[in-house]
């Protein structure tokens, strides 16, 4: 009986403050879209992290003829150079690598003729102009600085160029994108809570009859606020709703229907990842609605 007296005020209260319920749905519809967005966006840059950084590797540029590096003085890497340096990489950084390979003049020449059959920026070069490198493959691409310090300043190494560094304005780009979404959706949080505020205490004002006799059959606080606090999570998880079904919607046919299929070398995020973030989308529209109405109806309707 008490249940249903319950739901019949939830239904009651709704249809009353109809507006002011559609606004705090729409409202917690952009503000969870953002949410969720910066939460995928950060999940695409893991992503995209696990894939990149497992392939990159250190480049070992060893001296060509003509090279204004102190370490290059004498001229291009001889052989006993090569092998010195490569027993290092065996040796002393036996631990951090996981695989090297030696490329040589004439392999970086066919390289390149296959990446520019036309010359680079309309210069022909030539195997002279190559430069032969040590391709090293971490065991751990985070201790860059470790294989850097030790190979960097060797008679014959002219450069040590982590791939990692190309990138990086890509992550750091993301990342912060990522960080603006967030920003938006914490102003457009702050919105919703003022916004369900606002419609839970006008509810409760224009229901103070009905409380009030409440009050004097002695009914208790959580009995009188229940209602009020079960409109206010009803239209935040239905803005919730809307939010996750919307980046479903955004994942599956922008991402999935149309980025995969143009660039297929890219790990993206998926529809499954969007139903990994619901349940947070979803708990923190609850928390919004259990805040704001604790927040207002302890004023407006207290016992």
């Amino acid at each position: 009986m008490r249940f249903q007296f319950v739901l019949a005020e939830v239904g009651h209260g709704l249809r009353r403050n109809l507006s002011m319920v559609v606004s705090v749905v729409l409202v917690t519809f952009v503000s969870l879209a953002f949410v969720g967005a910066a939460a995928l966006l950060q999940m695409q840059v893991d992503k995209l992290k696990d894939k990149w950084y497992d392939l990159v590797e250190v480049s070992v540029f060893l001296c060509p003829t003509g090279s204004t590096m102190p370490t290059c003085a004498a001229g291009e890497a001889t052989q006993d150079q090569i092998d010195e340096i490569e027993s290092v990489i065996q040796g002393e950084l036996g631990s951090e690598v996981s695989r090297s390979y030696f490329e040589t003049k004439a392999e970086a020449f066919e390289a390149f003729q296959e990446r520019y059959p036309d010359g680079y920026q309309g210069t022909q070069l030539t195997e002279d102009d190559m430069q032969a490198s040590f391709r090293l493959k971490l065991t751990d691409p985070e201790n860059f600085q470790v294989v850097s310090d030790v190979l960097s300043g060797r008679e014959g190494v002219e450069v040590v160029e982590d791939q990692r560094a190309v990138f990086e304005p890509l992550f750091l780009a993301l990342n912060r994108a990522s960080l603006c979404a967030a920003g938006l959706a914490v102003v457009m949080l702050l919105a919703a809570v003022l916004l369900i505020t606002t419609t839970i205490r006008l509810s409760a004002v224009s229901r103070q009859r009905e409380t009030g006799i409440m009050r004097l059959v002695g009914a208790s606080n959580l009995f009188v606020q229940l209602p009020f606090m079960l409109e206010g999570a009803i239209a935040a998880v239905v803005g919730s709703v809307l939010a996750v079904g919307g980046l479903w919607l955004g994942v599956r046919y922008l991402v999935t229907d149309w980025l995969e299929q143009s660039v297929d070398w890219v790990a993206y995020v998926g529809t499954a990842d969007v139903l990994a973030v619901a349940p947070l989308l979803v708990g923190i529209a609850v928390l919004l609605a259990v805040v704001s109405s604790v927040v207002t109806l302890n004023r407006y309707t207290r016992v």
